[in-house]
């Protein structure tokens, strides 16, 4: 009979790729994972239920910053920066701004990396930097397929490389702490060293999209002038709150580590000081939030079906069924054990919460089949950031695309999904096994 958790997560990428909605991809995958793993349908259903509430914390700050967003954009902030973007757009010669090109990509490229360990904010940045930079893009006729697959890579390769951050928390708190709660001695392991060879699996994927998705690609920049409002007015005073509420908002969140309290107070900077005014602040929230609705459904409904596939309990039968098709091969044991590291992230959209569920099992056959500590930890680790890029609920996918696709331009499967797939899980799954054949 099929493993629950590779019929849930095959029906979801099938219905995903066929473009049905991936909330609706979400919800049948998690029925059919249920009753294939023999919980029958009321037990699913409770089970996602009960899921459900996981995901409303991130939906609820991606509702809010949504707001905010459009408080940044009233102000005129970002589009003051992108007005100064434009200028030098216009005084390019006919090689079409290719270093202005070379200067967004890298802002992206850079800010999304700080994201992760300078800066620890993580996708917040993306709803309030992306859109005003929408209409210099398209203008520039840059493949936005090519700016998610930029972002990605500052979202993912510094948390599974720089024990820094976000980087520390998995590494260090999640990453050696499970490799060691399983019996392995990690006190003289260097992360960094273990990981580093699978992170130049990322660098090779994001080189490779640059090489990609070189070619222009024309987008409508009427549908971006619609949502975007690119002739908004402001002023000095203006752009000083709207500078003060985003540090503001940073600082709290920060501090309190709470992405809804850091927004919800750079919201509230917006209509204390009359930039926003008091009366609308009910339409812009509104409207702030219905442009992140997708993505909050989305992060609640992929809570719903992780939690049905931990209910299953096939997530451990898979893993050790896995175990028993290895038969003493090293390299067979690491080669099938990144690959069910892949489906279960590509399923549960969170390399943080894969780690302790693979550690179990594979720590202990690592040991077996002779592996060194410095490649367990690094089998443990690739086979958990695995899937993370490529996957529809992973945040990691879904924070590009909440920042791209504001004027429906920018299809979340096929634009970011995919791409991200291609050009960071299958290098990554090959520089893994070579990493852990030679560590």
């Amino acid at each position: 009979m099929i493993n629950a958790v590779i019929a849930a997560v095959g029906v979801m990428l099938v219905l995903s790729l066929s473009r049905v909605h991936v909330v609706i991809a979400l919800i049948v995958g998690a029925l059919v994972g249920g009753l294939t793993g023999g919980l029958g349908i009321e037990a699913t259903l409770k089970a996602f239920n009960n899921g459900l509430g996981g995901g409303a914390t991130v939906a609820l700050s991606y509702a809010l910053l949504g707001a905010f967003a459009v408080a940044i954009a009233k102000s005129g902030l970002a589009h003051a920066l992108a007005d100064k973007i434009l200028l030098l757009v216009d005084r390019q010669d006919s090689n079409g701004g290719g270093s202005v090109k070379w200067l967004l990509i890298g802002l992206l490229w850079v800010v999304a990396i700080a994201s992760q360990n300078i800066l620890p904010i993580h996708i917040a940045f993306i709803p309030l930097l992306v859109p005003p930079l929408l209409y210099v893009l398209g203008k520039l006729q840059l493949d936005r397929r090519l700016i998610a697959c930029v972002i990605t890579f500052g979202l993912i390769t510094p948390y599974m490389f720089l024990p820094v951050g976000f980087g520390n928390i998995f590494l260090n708190e999640i990453l050696l702490a499970n490799v060691a709660r399983s019996g392995v001695d990690v006190s003289n392991i260097n992360v960094t060293h273990a990981m580093g060879i699978p992170a130049l699996g990322m660098v090779f994927g994001l080189l490779l999209a640059f090489f990609s998705y070189r070619k222009k690609r024309v987008y409508d920049l009427r549908q971006i002038e619609k949502v975007e409002q690119v002739s908004v007015r402001y002023n000095p005073r203006t752009l000083l709150v709207a500078g003060l509420a985003i540090i503001a908002a940073f600082v709290i969140q920060l501090l309190l580590d709470s992405m809804i309290i850091g927004a919800l107070s750079g919201f509230l900077i917006f209509s204390v000081s009359g930039i926003v005014r008091w009366r609308e602040t009910d339409d812009l929230f509104t409207e702030g939030m219905k442009m992140m609705a997708m993505i909050g459904f989305i992060m609640i409904a992929a809570a719903g079906f992780a939690e049905v596939m931990k209910a299953t309990g096939e997530v451990k039968s898979l893993v050790e069924t896995s175990a028993g098709w290895i038969d003493h091969s090293k390299g067979v044991g690491a080669l099938l054990m990144l690959l069910v590291g892949l489906l279960v992230t590509m399923g549960i959209g969170s390399s943080f919460s894969t780690v302790p569920i693979l550690a179990t099992i594979f720590v202990p056959l690592c040991v077996q089949l002779g592996f060194s500590p410095l490649a367990i930890v690094c089998i443990v680790g690739t086979a958990g950031a695995l899937g993370d890029a490529g996957s529809p609920a992973s945040d990691s996918t879904l924070g590009p695309t909440s920042g791209l696709n504001i004027d429906g331009q920018h299809h979340h499967i096929w634009d970011t999904v995919v791409p991200t797939f291609l050009h960071y899980n299958l290098p990554l799954l090959v520089f893994g096994w070579v990493a852990a054949m030679v560590l």
